[in-house]
């Protein structure tokens, strides 16, 4: 025999081909009766075969599907990152590709499909799947809803709200359209507190959706005609916010917070109870470029304050100037008592000039801050500041011991001179929040300085009325024999009966009254006010009786002092005589022992 003849098939071989074409005929009708919807796609993109659940998801004979192009069924073309992920699992550079898409249905509706790409192992060609998750997809919608929106007044809540806002101010939503500007109402309910507590809180919530459902007119009825509808949102509590996206200016912003305080105005009927209710509105309309969410919340939260603090009942537009004060005031509070230790305080001291003679008598002590940022500042710029968060306290025992340490080191370096006597004021929460009586013992003790050349000023509403502690300190310091002056006498309760139960050794006329007595005669048709020197002469003369000197402050002109001078007062205060200046300008007034300024 030559050559060589074919034997038998192995059995191996055999069974190796049966079970090759009973998998692909099992395959085949796996395929064809999944109920996910399926389509064989080869390498060019053309549907090579689709099942029942594929026709049957876009409304047509899976066999009319053969040959078309993929891609266009399942629109994977509609954005350029799918269809480059598309095209490279076709030609097997990515291992699949996932997305979410919403088709059309022939009958009308829409369905939202995931879709998922992925090559086909052994075979020249992809699996296209796509699983409908509409029904996930509306559920996932409702919990966004209720996630995004308050369930009493049924508004977008504070979450959504900000997303809006923060989309609004997204450069690409207002550089290609628009008018380019945000703005915002910011609502706060007067006296809501008191509703949810006299009524309780069922009767509070229906008057918050009340109140959601008058302030969605009033958006409605705004965006009429326009582009865009202001949003209506509940921030939480009774806090409401209107955002207007591409705002005309700040017009439109002041009318919408107009009608929403003339909505809210009218009675509300709720079950049997008339309620009546107002709001504050703090109003904000800006350039949406460079602006940020929190920025913006930020200015109408403050104007919302400012507007509750100018008598509730209204809405104010936010105030750059105004806002650049509380800033201002912000930063000077908060570096106040790190100041106090870097040294950046100083004293200036003011002539206290006896009016018969016109000599220098003593001073007063003048707390300046030279801040690093905002300049040398008065105290009407921090004092107020201080006593709020009780940094006067050792702030006034800094001035209090740098003033007496001054006065003693003038008695020191002119002894052939009288003495003069140095004037500090005190603030009342310096007698409430510390022992002023030790401090100043002590003081005076440490710096030598005699206890009668000590002044302190304190305020006539701090002083009238005083009784407890203050008037015992008062009285402390008295009997050691410092010398206690009311401030800016007659602003107050002018109460010159009450003196007599006062240790009051000083009272200092408030300027008001010295600007009465600016000429020596009245001007040539103006007529004279004989009233204003008998009420500081009656004033003067009962004080003496007293016992009690008197100090005319905002002495300006010659004529003054020479009126003040012929009724009684005793000293003068004020730029006649000098402004307030560094402690050597006083060294050199003591040094010429001479008349100061204004002499008779």
């Amino acid at each position: 025999m030559s050559g060589t003849s074919e034997g038998p098939t192995p059995a191996a071989d055999l069974d190796r081909s049966a079970v090759t074409d009973s998998d692909h005929t099992t395959y085949h009708r796996v395929f064809a009766a999944a109920p996910v919807a399926m389509a064989v796609v080869d390498r060019a993109g053309l549907v090579a075969g689709a099942n029942a659940a594929f026709g049957e998801l876009l409304g047509t004979d899976p066999d009319a599907l053969t040959g078309r192009v993929a891609a266009d069924l399942v629109d994977l073309a509609s954005d350029t990152r799918s269809w480059h992920a598309y095209r490279e699992v076709l030609r097997g550079r990515q291992a699949k590709l996932r997305c979410t898409r919403r088709l059309k249905h022939p009958e009308g509706h829409s369905v939202w499909v995931q879709v998922t790409v992925a090559p086909l192992s052994g075979e020249a060609g992809v699996l296209l799947s796509v699983a409908d998750i509409s029904a996930r997809r509306e559920l996932q919608a409702r919990l966004r809803h209720l996630q995004m929106h308050d369930p009493v007044t049924r508004l977008p809540n504070r979450t959504l709200f900000f997303e809006r806002l923060t989309a609004a101010l997204e450069a690409e939503s207002y550089e290609q359209s628009g008018t380019g500007r945000i703005g915002l109402c910011y609502l706060d309910l007067d006296g809501f507190k008191a509703v949810n507590d006299t009524l309780g809180h069922r009767v509070g919530d229906r008057l918050l959706a009340a109140v959601a459902e008058r302030l969605t007119r009033v958006a409605d009825e705004a965006g009429y005609a326009r582009a865009v509808t202001p949003l209506v949102a509940r921030l939480g509590g009774d806090e409401f916010a209107l955002l207007v996206e591409d705002s005309t200016g700040t017009e439109q912003l002041a009318e919408l917070a107009e009608s929403a305080l003339n909505a809210l105005q009218e009675p509300f009927d709720l079950a049997g109870q008339r309620l009546s209710l107002t709001a504050s509105i703090g109003v904000v309309e800006r350039h949406a470029a460079g602006t940020t969410a929190t920025g913006l919340m930020q200015a109408a939260d403050t104007t919302l304050y400012w507007a509750k603090a100018d008598g509730k009942a209204r809405w104010t537009l936010f105030d750059p100037e105004r806002n650049a004060h509380r800033m201002t005031r912000q930063a000077l509070s908060s570096t106040l008592r790190p100041a106090i230790d870097r040294g950046e305080f100083a004293l200036e001291y003011q002539p206290l000039v006896g009016m018969e003679d016109g000599r220098l008598a003593g001073v007063e002590a003048l707390i300046r801050w030279n801040h690093p940022q905002f300049g040398t500042l008065t105290p009407n710029r921090f004092i107020g500041l201080a006593e709020e968060d009780g940094s006067i306290v050792p702030l006034g025992r800094w001035a209090l011991r740098t003033a007496c340490r001054q006065a003693r080191r003038w008695q020191l370096d002119h002894p052939e001179e009288p003495p003069i006597f140095v004037s500090v004021n005190v603030a009342v929460r310096q007698v409430w929040d510390s022992d002023l009586v030790a401090d100043v013992a002590e003081i005076l003790s440490d710096t030598g300085l005699a206890p009668h050349l000590l002044q302190l000023e304190l305020t006539e509403s701090a002083v009238m009325g005083s009784a407890g502690r203050p008037l015992q300190a008062l009285q402390a310091l008295s009997d050691m024999g410092v010398r206690i002056a009311i401030d800016d006498f007659g602003t107050g309760y002018s109460n010159l009966a009450y003196l007599s139960r006062l240790p009051v050794k000083v009272l200092k006329l408030d300027g008001s009254f010295v600007r009465g007595f600016q000429y020596e005669e009245a001007p040539k048709g103006v007529p004279p006010n004989p009233a204003d020197e008998v009420i500081v002469e009656a004033m003067i003369q009962l004080a003496h009786r007293l016992g009690i000197t008197v100090t005319a402050e905002c002495v300006e002109t010659s004529a003054q002092a020479t009126r003040l001078r012929r009724i009684g007062c005793d000293t003068g205060q004020g730029w006649l005589y000098s402004r307030p200046v560094p402690p050597d300008r006083i060294s050199e007034l003591l040094g010429e022992q001479t008349y100061v300024v204004g002499k008779p």
